[in-house]
This record gives C-alpha cells, sequence and structure tokens, in this order.
C-alpha cells in the first residue's frame, strides 16, 4: 500500500446536539428509530421522550479515567507489570440555556420538583422549581444522554456522516452554579458521571451515514 500523509476527512470539527431522556435509564430499545435519510437529530427532536438542551458552550467532552495498579519486582527498578483495577467515565459540558428544565437536570433532580403549573402558593400557575434538600436514603436519579454531532468523511449531498453518542446511564455528581450577572450569561456548567448497565456498557458511539432514500 502506496504511503499517505493522511486523510482530511477524518478530522471532525463542530459541536453536538444534546439529548436528554426522560424516563431515567437508557437502553436500546428506548432509542427512536432511524430511517434512511433521516438525521438522527430530527429523529429525536419527534420523539416525545427526549429533550433536546439547546445550546450549550465549549462543546462535549467524555473522558475515559483507568485506573491501574502495579506490580513491582526486587530485580526491575520499574514496575514490572501493570493491570487494570478501575474505571471512570465522565461527560462535560455547558448548558447556555439556563431553563428551568436544565437546571433540574444539571442538578439530578426529581421530575416532581419542577411544577409546569403550580396548583396552589404565592406562584401559584407559574412554572416553579423547588430546590428539594432530599430526604436519607433518596436514590440519585439518573437519566440517559444522546448526542448527535458531525462524523468522519466528506459531505457529499445524500451520505453526510454523524456520530451519535449514547450514555445509558448518566449522573450529575459536580457542584452547579446558578448565577445572575450583568456582563455575562447565565449556563450552567455540568460534570456527568457516567455508570454501566448491567451488561457492563457504559453506551456506545455510532458513525452512521444518512443515506438518502431513492
Amino acid at each position: 500500500m502506496a504511503y499517505t500523509r493522511g486523510s482530511s476527512s477524518n478530522i471532525i470539527v463542530g459541536a453536538a446536539a444534546l439529548f436528554t431522556y426522560n424516563n431515567g435509564v437508557l437502553t436500546d430499545a428506548d432509542l427512536p428509530t432511524l430511517t434512511a435519510g433521516t438525521r438522527a437529530v430530527e429523529a429525536l427532536s419527534a420523539d416525545l421522550d427526549f429533550e433536546n438542551v439547546g445550546y450549550t458552550s465549549n462543546g462535549l467532552e467524555i473522558q475515559f479515567q483507568p485506573d491501574f495498579g502495579e506490580v513491582q519486582v526486587d530485580q526491575v527498578l520499574d514496575v514490572a507489570k501493570l493491570y487494570k483495577q478501575g474505571m471512570q467515565v465522565n461527560l462535560n459540558t455547558t448548558f447556555a440555556e439556563a431553563t428551568l428544565e436544565n437546571l433540574l437536570f444539571s442538578l439530578a433532580g426529581q421530575s416532581g420538583d419542577l411544577e409546569q403549573n403550580a396548583a396552589s402558593g404565592v406562584f401559584q400557575s407559574e412554572k416553579v422549581l423547588n430546590l428539594s434538600a432530599g430526604d436519607i436514603g433518596e436514590c440519585p436519579v439518573e437519566r440517559g444522554l444522546v448526542a448527535v454531532g458531525p462524523g468522519t468523511g466528506d459531505c457529499a449531498v445524500g451520505s453526510e456522516l454523524e456520530r451519535i453518542y449514547v450514555a445509558y446511564r448518566a449522573l450529575s455528581i459536580e457542584s452547579v452554579t446558578v448565577s445572575a450577572k450583568r456582563d455575562e450569561a447565565t449556563m450552567f456548567e455540568v460534570s456527568f458521571r457516567l455508570l454501566p448497565n448491567d451488561t457492563a456498557s457504559y453506551g456506545k458511539i455510532v458513525d452512521r451515514t444518512v443515506t438518502a432514500t431513492s
């Protein structure tokens, strides 16, 4: 095979659209059917179980952090063997749309904490996010995440490539700041810890060709 410097079509540039799954932990069966000629963002937008978080800032970042143990022996100054003893995966992004829905997701709050039309009280008929302190033994709220961004390849009409990121179990674990400043937009910086499902899978990354229908 002749030597080539590389392929510019394999360079990915561009942000991803982020969707949250409203019914908790995500499985492959919960994903919408992707038909030929239909982009994943269109299918997800048409599915009422998924909600688009809208604008994000600084893109989307997935960090894989393996943890290795070491075996040392007398005859070698460096370690003689490494073995994998742990794994951690995080997904980081910033929600640029400061909606109460996005804040609820950032705080890993219960769905009941957000009242779309409060039934009583001072703020009756308003949208209200109750900042609950939780209770002893309360389970953390896990939700699925799906992001769709540009993929590798040329952008030929009828054969566009997109990359789909699927996270089955995502849990917001870092502190979230809500601000109202004169010279800065209100944004929610969120760090999600991804957990494996019962088959030891965090999710998947798919390169999909959006083939045009004939």
